[in-house]
């Protein structure tokens, strides 16, 4: 059975997320369908990264066995002939890829971007795409008080309760935030995530940018290693999978 790799982008606003759930719309039921009204037999998608309700995707990364080969055009086109009329998701790519690729188990790193519209105006284009943000950060002191967070540590305190990894050790090979035009987009990659950690970061740095925790507290409730000291978490609608890298 020819194995394909999808890039997937989407909005995540009315889905309860990218895992295939008894009654709520996902984006992997979405997906599976479409292939599946295409080549005719049953599928299931595996992806790089399970994304949370309301998260979108620039970049999300899927496999799919299917039981003879297609050309690549054909898989992509014909998923996105049902998907378009359907729901906000689109197969950016698709090809045929080693049997022993797996979207998940053979990603090296993973891409999220987090943005924030710190205006007095809601967003009216962006509603439901930023997390909107009444009072002017400080983008600076933000960005500051993220490279505490670099490199390996025990990410307790970010990590969400019902977190399912083994370990809440995990390596950030980057945070960094930029103010772009009228938005604070925060940048992060890492090989791999805790449940809810980058919504926990982003959280916390905004603090920080609002003035009500002192930069250095960053540093002192990663060491804390207490969920309890992690600030309330930055909602779905600023986040976003915005790449996966392979070998």
């Amino acid at each position: 059975m020819p194995r394909y790799k999808l890039v997937i982008e989407y909005d995540g606003t009315r889905f309860s997320g990218w895992q295939r759930q008894a009654s709520d719309p996902s984006v992997q039921q979405s997906v599976e369908e479409a292939v599946e009204a295409f080549c005719g037999h049953p599928v299931r998608l595996h992806c790089a990264g399970r994304t949370d309700a309301g998260v979108h995707a620039l970049h999300q990364v899927a496999h799919v066995d299917l039981d003879r080969e297609w050309r690549s055009d054909v898989v992509r086109d014909a998923s996105n002939a049902r998907l378009k009329a359907l729901v906000p998701v689109s197969v950016l790519q698709a090809e045929i890829v080693p049997e022993d690729f797996d979207a998940r188990l053979s990603a090296r790193r993973r891409y999220y971007i987090y943005r924030i519209l710190d205006r007095r105006a809601p967003p009216a284009l962006d509603r439901n795409r930023v997390w909107h943000v009444p009072v002017r950060l400080d983008h600076e002191a933000m960005d500051r008080a993220a490279k505490a967070l670099l490199g390996k540590h025990d990410f307790t305190t970010f990590r969400a309760a019902e977190c399912q990894a083994n370990s809440p050790i995990r390596t950030l090979d980057r945070l960094d935030v930029r103010r772009e035009g009228a938005e604070i987009v925060v940048y992060t990659h890492a090989r791999s995530f805790l449940h809810h950690q980058v919504r926990s970061i982003v959280g916390s740095l905004k603090m920080v940018g609002a003035g009500r925790w002192p930069e250095a507290k960053i540093g002192a409730v990663l060491a804390a290693r207490d969920r309890s000291q992690c600030a309330a978490l930055a909602p779905s609608c600023g986040l976003y999978l915005a790449g996966v890298d392979y070998e």
